[in-house]
C-alpha cells in the first residue's frame, strides 16, 4: 500500500499529496510519471512526478478533479493509501546545459514543469517561467516555482494577478524584448501547447511538450496513448510524455482526447449524483 503521508489544497478542486512510495522516489527523474488506483477496482490514473524525495521515499502529486476517479482521489486523505502506484514510467525529460531555457505552464501544467525548471537551475542555465491561469486562485505552486528559476512571469486571462493575458503573449513580449532563448518547454491544456509551438517555430526556438494523451496500461499495449509526431506513430507511455512539439500533430490529439468523453461524463454525472452534488473538500 502506498499512503498519503501530506495532503495539501492548491487551488479549488487541485490537491498537492505526498505519498510513500520509497522505490519510485529512488528512480524517478523529471518527466518520468506513475498510474495509480485508489482500490482494486478502481481506474489506473496517469499522474506525472511533481517532485521526489529519494531519502523520505516519497514523491508528490497534484491532482485536479475532473472525471469520477479524480474525485474519488480528492476524497481521500492523508493516511489513506493508494492500492497501486506503478512507476516511474515514460521517458525522463532530455536536459541539457544549453544557455536560456523558458518553461510555460498553463494550469495544473506547472506541476510537471517544476521538477524539469528544478535540474535546469541546477545545471546552470538560466530559467525564466511562465505560468498561467484563468484566475489568481487558480495559480498554484507559485513560491515553487519562483524558488526554481532566475525570472517568473504569472498570468490571469482575468487581469487578477501579474501579466494580463495568455502565456503566449507574455512569451511573445520576451521575444519581442530581443531575450535571448534557446529552448522552451511547454505543459498544459492541448491548445496552449499548440499556440506556444505555433510562436516559438517562427523563432526558430526548439520546443519540448508534455502530452497528455489517453492512458490504460502505461506500456504501450493498449495503444490509446498513441500520437503523430513527424509523420510517425509514437506512443505517449513508452516514448514519451516529452516530444518536440514542431513535430506533434496536436489536431489529431485534440480528437483523440475527446474518444472517452460521453463515458467520463456519465460517470462524473453519476458519481456527483450519489455524493448528493456536495463538493465540500473543494473549499
Amino acid at each position: 500500500m502506498f499512503r498519503i503521508m501530506e495532503k495539501r489544497l492548491l487551488a479549488p478542486a487541485v490537491h498537492q499529496l505526498v505519498v510513500e512510495a520509497p522505490l519510485v522516489a529512488r528512480s524517478a527523474r523529471p518527466g518520468n510519471f506513475v498510474i495509480v488506483r485508489t482500490n482494486e477496482t478502481g481506474e489506473r490514473i496517469p499522474l506525472t512526478i511533481a517532485d521526489y524525495d529519494p531519502e523520505k521515499g516519497s514523491i508528490m502529486l497534484v491532482v485536479q478533479e475532473v472525471g469520477k476517479s479524480t474525485m474519488d482521489i480528492g476524497m481521500m486523505e492523508a493516511g489513506d493509501s493508494f492500492a497501486d502506484v506503478a512507476g516511474p514510467l515514460g521517458q525522463a525529460t532530455p536536459i541539457k546545459k544549453v544557455g536560456t531555457v523558458v518553461g510555460v505552464a498553463g494550469g495544473i501544467g506547472v506541476a510537471p514543469l517544476l521538477p524539469q525548471i528544478k535540474l535546469h537551475k541546477a545545471i546552470g542555465n538560466h530559467v525564466i517561467t511562465i505560468v498561467g491561469a484563468r484566475t489568481r486562485e487558480l495559480l498554484i505552486l507559485k513560491d515553487e516555482v519562483e524558488k526554481a528559476s532566475h525570472e517568473t512571469i504569472f498570468a490571469t486571462d482575468d487581469g487578477t494577478f501579474g501579466y494580463h493575458g495568455f502565456v503566449t503573449a507574455a512569451l511573445e513580449e520576451l521575444i519581442k524584448a530581443g531575450r535571448q532563448i534557446d529552448e522552451a518547454t511547454a505543459i498544459g491544456p492541448v491548445r496552449m501547447m499548440q499556440a506556444t509551438c505555433n510562436l516559438t517555430r517562427k523563432h526558430n526556438i526548439p520546443t519540448i511538450v508534455s502530452l497528455n494523451a489517453v492512458m490504460v496500461d502505461g506500456t504501450g499495449m493498449c495503444g490509446c496513448c498513441r500520437v503523430t509526431v513527424g509523420g510517425e506513430v509514437k506512443f505517449s507511455c513508452v516514448d514519451g510524455p516529452d516530444f518536440d512539439g514542431h513535430a506533434v500533430d496536436f489536431d489529431e490529439l485534440v480528437s483523440r482526447q475527446a474518444f472517452f468523453r460521453d463515458e467520463e461524463n456519465l460517470a462524473r454525472e453519476l458519481a456527483e449524483q450519489k455524493r448528493g452534488g456536495c463538493r465540500c473538500h473543494e473549499k
